[in-house]
C-alpha cells in the first residue's frame, strides 16, 4: 500500500484536471540508477493492464508491478515552503538515499547505482 498526504492528493487532483483527457492516473514507478541504486518516478499517465491500480483519497494511482516491493508502505507528500515546492516520497524500505532524495536502495536490493542525471 502507498499513501498520499492530503496536500499531495489535492495537488495531483489539480494536475489531473489540468491534463484533461491526456492522463487519467498518477503513475508511480522505480528504475535502476541514480547515485543510490534506484530512482523514483512519478508521471500523469493512463494505466496499463499490468499495473496495480489503487484509489487513494479519490486519486487513481497506477503502480508498476515491478516497483511494488521497493515502494510498499511509502507516503507521498507535497510540500510548499521557502525552499520551493514539490513532491517528496517517504519510503520506509530505503536504507540509503542520496542527498537530493530522488534515489535509494533497500536492505535486500542495491539496484544499479549510476549518474543522477
Amino acid at each position: 500500500m502507498v499513501t498520499l498526504t492530503d496536500s499531495a492528493a489535492e495537488k495531483i487532483t489539480e494536475l489531473l484536471a489540468d491534463a484533461g483527457e491526456t492522463a487519467s492516473a498518477l503513475r508511480i514507478y522505480t528504475r535502476p540508477g541514480g547515485c543510490s541504486g534506484f530512482s523514483y518516478g512519478m508521471a500523469l499517465d493512463n494505466p496499463d493492464s499490468s499495473d496495480t491500480m489503487m484509489n487513494i483519497k479519490g486519486v487513481p494511482v497506477a503502480l508498476e508491478t515491478d516497483s511494488l516491493e521497493l515502494i510498499q508502505g511509502s507516503e507521498i507528500d507535497y510540500i510548499s515552503d521557502f525552499t520551493g515546492e514539490g513532491f517528496r516520497i517517504l519510503n520506509p524500505n530505503a536504507t540509503s538515499t542520496c542527498g537530493c532524495g530522488s534515489s535509494f536502495r533497500t536492505a535486500t536490493n542495491a539496484g544499479q547505482p549510476g549518474s543522477c542525471d
